[in-house]
């Protein structure tokens, strides 16, 4: 309620301005194991649309705090549940440990298709605060989605019992509005064209 209208759209340009800048740090910076446009172009070509999630956190459970933070970004307005292709690049200083990358990592594959191609990247980087860690995830190929409305009108009218079509007294009803539709064809159709019939 308290949030002013600059402050809000300073929100949104914060939220492109992390997209941007985890797009291009993949590509451009070099890293433990790397991570480049070859990798990016593999999870996102022909996959549909496709999700990025931004985290960062400091202090004790740092990886898995940014871990859950990235795959529950505000950039990520659906659910990476399902994803077929994901790609994750975990970044931190040198007091990063194997055990905290392994640990960021189970977090985002347990979320992902068990058979999902997962591109894994890890980076030092220099400019984050001491002791931080921040994780980037782009996630794509995602299951269409069922229609569940249409499932969900269907299942209520089962629910109900009985089909209109199945009422008593439904076949008589059809069978009248169809002899008054064949009147009004027939009134609409020409007096030559019918004599043809």
């Amino acid at each position: 309620k308290q949030t002013t209208f600059i402050s809000a759209f300073q929100m949104c340009d914060d939220v492109l301005r992390q997209a941007v800048e985890g797009i291009s740090d993949l590509i451009t910076m070099p890293g433990i194991i790397n991570v480049d446009f070859a990798d990016v172009k593999t999870v996102m070509q022909n996959a549909g649309s496709a999700l990025m999630g931004i985290g960062s956190a400091q202090g004790e459970n740092r990886a898995e705090e940014a871990a859950r933070m990235a795959i529950n970004s505000p950039l990520l307005d659906l659910s990476i549940e399902g994803a077929q292709g994901v790609l994750f690049a975990i970044s931190g200083g040198e007091d990063m440990t194997m055990l905290e990358i392994q640990n960021a990592a189970n977090i985002i594959t347990e979320s992902i298709d068990s058979d999902a191609k997962v591109i894994f990247g890890a980076i030092n980087d220099e400019r984050l605060k001491r002791g931080e860690i921040k994780v980037t995830v782009i996630a794509s190929g995602f299951p269409e989605a069922k229609n569940v409305r249409k499932q969900s009108l269907f299942q209520a009218a089962v629910g109900q019992g009985q089909s209109n079509s199945d009422a008593p007294g439904a076949k008589e009803k059809i069978k009248e509005k169809d002899l008054i539709d064949e009147e009004e064809t027939t009134s609409v159709i020409p007096a030559f064209l019918r004599r043809k019939k």
